[in-house]
């Protein structure tokens, strides 16, 4: 790829970020895009709908970005939650790091590379003629003693990584003990999820779960809640609910024809609804009697203790000689439990897993396809190859420009787009009992997935058996890396201006919610503050992009560093535009207490690992024997690092200590609202479905009995 190309491709998402931030800073002061723009602040009761028109809503304002700057991190914590403050804690730790490797890169290894005679002479004249190759560590000439300014380079970034990296995993460690102890009781420090329950025909699922915990916890047990199979009442509750809002879409619109003739008479819309109602709500009062009879439990029941330490100890015990029955784990907040899905058996979960490790393996294969049609639009000859008929339009400069520059990424970032939903939803099958843990699993799916299919499926853009065999034979890998890394360096640089420059400016534009609102608008009148819920934040989606995108100026900071000012640029959008996000759109739907700092650091230590890798053969293919054995120890080194850190840190986010629970409990041992905190804590696990509703106007059915 030529700078010119490089340059087309930048002008093009800078001019989309400039008009995403102008619409942005007008629709957000209409009050008929409010739902839009500021849901949480309208669902929290703080912003209300103003129809006063002034001048100043045309106007295009940045108060938006002072205000998101400004907001503290305490702030954050407080109104947000743990999980939002290690999102941001991601960012600015990305930001110091590469800073401090584009310090490096760009005024000490650019000028390195531009002044090798490898691959061409830099051109000053024609600059934007020149290749993006020239900019890279393959132009340095084989053998040359410039190369250990990149050995001492990738040491040095090492280093500062492992240093950083120590520092965020202290901090965040001590946050959540820190949020552990400021915390409120709540229900899930003193409930497990038990699963595998060993029934027998002559005793219930609840009945079999008191007597065993009331054996061997006489002390500690307090209560528990049997989870029953409720998808039949879901689907009537989500029937009654279209039908509801329906209806007082009908009655709240004046102008619309709310009568139709069935059997030669006038009936009222509006009477039909309420009709069709009652049926459902009776419908609905039956199905739930049902699920509360012991054919409809499953094997599986929160049980609650007395005590933190008691709910911790029967956590982390072994409850039964067989290890498949009786299996528990730490129960989710209330309002994180994941109802519609609920695997209760060790061989259903395991059966579950089995499929979608062989779904995801499908689909990673499928997706080849579109990566492979992406690295022939990189290169004009293949292009003009495979479609001979382009040949003319392919020799207009610009043309050629845009195609080459602009459109691959571009297309790759399309086809990205449907990978989060897809391994959210294989990760919901898989007998995860809290949308933290769903969204986890996902984001862990989707981070593998970028890395194999975006990351060395587009290094090695040929036949699948042709990446298999590369696995297959570990010893040739450094030297393949070596060779396909800096290549394909234009397309990565590419890949992160549109990707991450126009993707993040889209995020807050948010366009597929203002497209949705725009539909929706003619056919809803009236807004109502109390029904409008705020979006959570997809954490399984902007994570692992965040994340990608630190494994590309990991491995590319001492090849092409040209790619660390773009990032720098993307992770400075990202740091405002997602502050912003926390305050006006998103509200944390769940508190996992930063549980999703260890894919962090695990991911950051696989890149750092990476880029040992491709050092060892690019050192090596560059005859430099010396520094690529001198390379070996890093890897190493940093592996021992990533050990200590997992002995250190890692059980932190796993589960509370011992001390922590004893003391937590001795705080709140003289609390008197503990007792009202335990009788609700009773019922804290019902299933929702099986709560009462009233979406009719009629309520003599809830009074009505059940068998006349």
């Amino acid at each position: 790829m030529l700078v010119s190309a490089l340059l087309t491709s930048v002008g093009i998402n800078t001019a989309l970020c400039v008009l995403f931030f102008t619409f942005y800073s007008i629709l957000r002061k209409q009050p008929n895009y409010y739902d839009v723009y500021i849901p949480r602040l309208l669902a929290d009761g703080t912003s209300k709908w103003r129809s006063l028109f002034g001048f100043e809503r045309l106007i295009p304002s940045a108060g938006w970005v002072a205000k998101a700057w400004r907001i503290t991190e305490e702030e954050l914590l407080s109104s947000s939650g743990l999980d939002t403050v290690v999102f941001m804690r991601l960012i600015t730790f990305s930001l110091k790091v590469f800073s401090f490797a584009g310090i490096i890169g760009i005024f000490v290894i650019l000028p390195i590379n531009c002044l090798g005679t490898q691959l061409d002479e830099f051109d000053i004249i024609d600059w934007a003629g020149n290749s993006l190759d020239v900019f890279t560590i393959s132009n340095v000439n084989n053998g040359s003693k410039r190369l250990w300014i990149h050995f001492s380079a990738v040491y040095i970034v090492t280093i500062f990584t492992c240093f950083m990296l120590y520092n965020e995993y202290k901090y965040i460690s001590s946050k959540r003990t820190s949020y552990f102890y400021s915390s409120k009781p709540q229900p899930h420090q003193f409930t497990i999820l038990v699963r595998s329950i060993p029934t027998s025909s002559n005793s219930s699922v609840s009945e079999t779960v008191e007597s065993f915990f009331k054996e061997f916890y006489p002390s500690t047990y307090l209560s528990h809640m049997v989870i029953r199979r409720t998808s039949k009442i879901r689907r009537l509750l989500n029937e009654a609910k279209k039908l509801y809002k329906r209806r007082i879409q009908l009655q709240s619109d004046s102008n619309q024809q709310n009568c139709f003739r069935a059997f030669g008479r006038k009936v009222s819309r509006v009477d039909h609804y309420e009709k069709k109602l009652e049926n459902i709500q009776e419908n609905l009062r039956l199905e739930q009697s049902e699920a509360s009879l012991a054919g409809e439990e499953t094997r599986a029941a929160f049980v609650s203790f007395n005590s933190r330490f008691a709910a911790g100890t029967a956590f982390h015990l072994q409850q039964s000689v067989n290890p498949t029955q009786w299996i528990t784990e730490l129960a989710p907040e209330p309002q994180d439990v994941y109802w519609p899905f609920f695997s209760e058996s060790f061989m259903r979960r395991w059966i579950s897993k089995l499929v979608v490790i062989i779904t995801c393996i499908l689909f990673t294969i499928l997706f080849l396809i579109p990566v492979v049609v992406v690295q022939g639009l990189t290169n004009l000859s293949q292009l003009k190859a495979w479609f001979p008929f382009l040949t003319s339009i392919l020799t207009i400069k610009y043309v050629s420009q845009v195609i080459t520059g602009y459109l691959p990424s571009l297309i790759l970032q399309l086809f990205l787009k449907t990978v989060p939903p897809v391994m959210e939803f294989l990760s919901s099958i898989q007998g995860y009992i809290s949308h933290s843990d769903i969204e986890k699993s996902a984001c862990y799916k989707v981070l593998w997935f970028t890395i194999w299919n975006v990351f060395f499926a587009t290094l090695f853009s040929g036949s699948f058996l042709y990446q298999v065999s590369i696995i297959l034979d570990p010893k040739s890998i450094p030297g393949r890396l070596a060779v396909a890394v800096p290549a394909q360096a234009s397309f990565f640089i590419a890949y992160v201006v549109t990707s991450g420059w126009t993707s993040t400016s889209s995020e807050l534009f948010r366009i597929i919610p203002l497209i949705i609102s725009l539909i929706s608008r003619p056919f809803t009148k009236s807004t109502n503050d109390d029904e409008l819920e705020a979006p959570s934040m997809p954490y399984h989606k902007d994570i692992p992009r965040i994340l990608f995108f630190g494994l590309l100026g990991m491995t590319y900071f001492f090849l092409a560093p040209l790619i660390l000012p773009f990032l720098l640029i993307y992770l400075c959008l990202a740091y405002i535009i997602y502050r912003n996000q926390f305050i006006n759109v998103y509200a944390p739907r769940y508190e996992s207490a930063g549980k999703f700092w260890p894919i962090v650091h695990n991911s950051m230590i696989f890149s750092l690992v990476l880029m040992h890798i491709i050092a060892v053969g690019i050192f090596a293919l560059k005859k430099l024997s010396l520094a690529s054995t001198m390379m070996f120890p890093l890897p190493v080194l940093t592996l021992l690092f990533n050990e200590y850190c997992r002995k250190r840190f890692l059980p932190i986010f796993v589960a509370y200590s011992a001390e922590s629970l004893i003391k937590k409990d001795r705080q709140d041992r003289d609390d008197p609202n503990m007792a009202e905190f335990f009788d609700k804590l009773v019922n804290a696990y019902k299933d929702p479905a099986l709560m009462p509703i009233q979406y009719s106007s009629n309520t003599d059915s809830l009074r009505r009995p059940l068998v006349s």
